[in-house]
């Protein structure tokens, strides 16, 4: 409640329509949502984003000096922006829905939600400086807004508020303890300590005893006007020009929301649903926009409250719902001399188990570098770029290290384990044995037009056929296996998840190629998709159906049988 009203002044409307975003939205998502420990509502960054949209669509007239008529005026038409802006993410959303394009939820690896979420945490943290000092700042936006913020918050503290920077060290003085103590003694607090709320009331308090506002120029949230705003469709003539906003943000929000499900749904072991995610937060902004809200997702800080208090089901939405619905309706004017800073203490203190999931790193680098790199390059991008951007760069940075994967996996060739029917890879530290003239291999990666050229390399390279045979790549098998000429060829193809047009027209040539060679080709464990593809390129021209085997075993007795050999008896061991 308290962060809604301080995200409302980030997205430049009046606070109360922060409580009105933390209200409607909850309401429905928790109707419609699957994540049990998520809560929606106002989201710093995208706030941030709505505001520099709002601000670009109406902008203050340049003399500044508005009176109190002109000042409601020009509120009015920023909600009725910020909502036209929510109305058009949402529509996205429930577009993308109807394609079921959840799917996309599974290209957010676990490296790059934890990353995305710290690096927005940082974000959050710098937005909140310029209501901690006491010091207003214009909003930077675009690419290094983060730094340009922190730099005008530096040039700008010399003048801050002595009196608002003293209630904000008191705050988090109070907060950060209090906060800690929460998570530390969760099982022996039969209730986590309200300190959110005790903070609220003192700093109130203090604020309207003291006089602060007046004495001190300490900046409060003012009055809050009672009850619902009447229903009221967004202006669709402004939706042309807000779609290249909304687009961004239903991405940002779909990408936040579904990265948090995922974190929480892996910690307390249940599954989300993408798609119905999508229409989940879709229908959200949608409805919540004729109630003249913002752009609203799953929100960092909140969650973190929620799993903090011991939240395990979406009905701790609806009493949140309930505590805002008391706030509108009877308990606003308490809410008159609450400084904004301590709203950014709030916000700052929710952030903690985002910015602690920093400390996983060790463990990361530890388990596997490639993962380490990814979590890393999506941190900086989406600290030195923005959350969107950083999201795309860390999707892309993530896609990319799976291809160089498939370029640099090892074809395997297997031999028979001594005194039993397996094949497995030759190495110097098992006993195996290798039958003359046969050639066993193992391709473990999806055969498309990315790894086609090192699939022909290796093959020719293990049958002796052509220029790939002169040069030796890395493989699983001892330099001098291919020694004797090859005159049957097992290609196991259980490793080969999919191929495409490019990868299956390179089998169907080499399958001719072992043909005019004398070498017959034998292929084992194809799946139904791959032999679909392959023999849509034409491989039954090349190959017959008897040369197409269920398991590496079958094959290899065929070939056994092709060799005339009576065994493993006369083969070749490998120690």
């Amino acid at each position: 409640m308290p962060p809604g009203m301080a995200f409302a002044l980030l997205t430049s409307v009046p606070p109360v329509f922060g409580l009105y975003t933390s209200f409607f939205p909850v309401l429905i998502y928790t109707l419609l949502g699957t994540g049990r420990h998520l809560s929606t509502g106002t989201f710093a960054v995208l706030s941030l984003m709505t505001g520099s949209a709002v601000e670009r669509l109406v902008p203050e007239p340049l003399s500044g000096n508005l009176s109190g008529i002109e000042r409601e005026q020009l509120d009015a038409q920023r909600v009725g922006a910020a909502a036209a802006v929510a109305f058009g993410s949402g529509a996205l959303m429930l577009g993308m829905f109807a394609l079921q394009l959840g799917v996309l939820a599974t290209f957010l690896s676990e490296p790059v939600v934890k990353a995305l979420t710290s690096g927005a945490a940082l974000h959050v943290l710098v937005s909140q400086l310029p209501s901690l000092l006491g010091v207003p700042l214009p909003r930077q936006i675009g690419c290094f807004a983060l730094f340009k913020t922190l730099a005008a918050v530096l040039t700008a503290l010399p003048s801050s508020s002595p009196a608002e920077l003293t209630i904000s060290a008191l705050s988090l003085a109070l907060l950060v303890p209090v906060k800690e103590l929460n998570v530390r003694f969760r099982d022996r607090l039969p209730t986590p300590i309200p300190g959110e709320i005790a903070m609220v009331l003192l700093a109130s308090v203090l604020c309207f005893t003291s006089s602060l506002d007046t004495r001190y120029n300490v900046q409060i949230v003012g009055l809050l006007p009672g009850g619902f705003p009447q229903p009221l469709l967004p202006s669709l003539a402004e939706l042309p020009r807000i779609l290249a906003d909304s687009l961004p943000m239903a991405l940002v929000t779909f990408a936040v929301s579904a990265s948090l499900a995922s974190i929480y749904a892996d910690k307390y072991s249940y599954t989300i649903d993408s798609n119905q995610e999508l229409l989940a937060h879709g229908v959200s902004n949608l409805v919540s926009s004729l109630f003249s809200c913002f752009p609203n997702s799953a929100t960092l800080a909140t969650t973190s409250l929620l799993v903090d208090a011991g939240g395990n089901t979406q009905l701790a939405g609806l009493f949140s719902c309930m505590v805002v619905l008391s706030v509108l309706l009877w308990l606003g004017p308490l809410f008159y001399y609450l400084p904004k800073a301590v709203l950014a203490c709030i916000n700052i203190s929710s952030m903690r188990q985002m910015f602690f999931q920093m400390r996983e790193l060790p463990q990361l680098w530890r388990i596997s570098r490639v993962d380490f790199a990814v979590w890393t390059v999506t941190w900086v991008a989406v600290v030195t770029l923005s959350v969107d951007l950083g999201l795309a760069v860390g999707v892309v940075f993530s896609m990319m290290t799976v291809v160089c994967r498939t370029q640099r996996v090892q074809c395997l060739a297997l031999g028979l384990a001594e005194g039993t029917e397996l094949y497995r890879p030759l190495r110097e530290s098992h006993k195996l044995l290798q039958v003359p003239g046969l050639c066993i291999l193992s391709y473990p990666a999806p055969l498309y037009f990315g790894t086609r050229g090192q699939f022909r390399r290796v093959l020719e390279w293990h049958l002796g056929l052509g220029e790939g045979s002169k040069e030796a790549p890395k493989t699983g098998g001892p330099p001098d296996a291919a020694a004797e000429p090859v005159r049957v060829v097992v290609l196991d193809c259980g490793g080969v998840t999919f191929a495409d047009a490019a990868g299956a027209r390179e089998v169907v040539q080499l399958a001719s190629r072992c043909q005019d060679a004398g070498i017959h080709l034998l292929l084992a464990q194809c799946n139904a998709s791959v032999l679909g593809t392959l023999t849509q390129a034409g491989l039954l021209d090349r190959v017959t159906p008897e040369q197409l085997f269920v398991s590496v075993q079958d094959a290899a007795a065929h070939a056994l049988e092709r060799l005339e050999l009576s065994g493993p008896k006369t083969c070749t061991v490998w120690v």
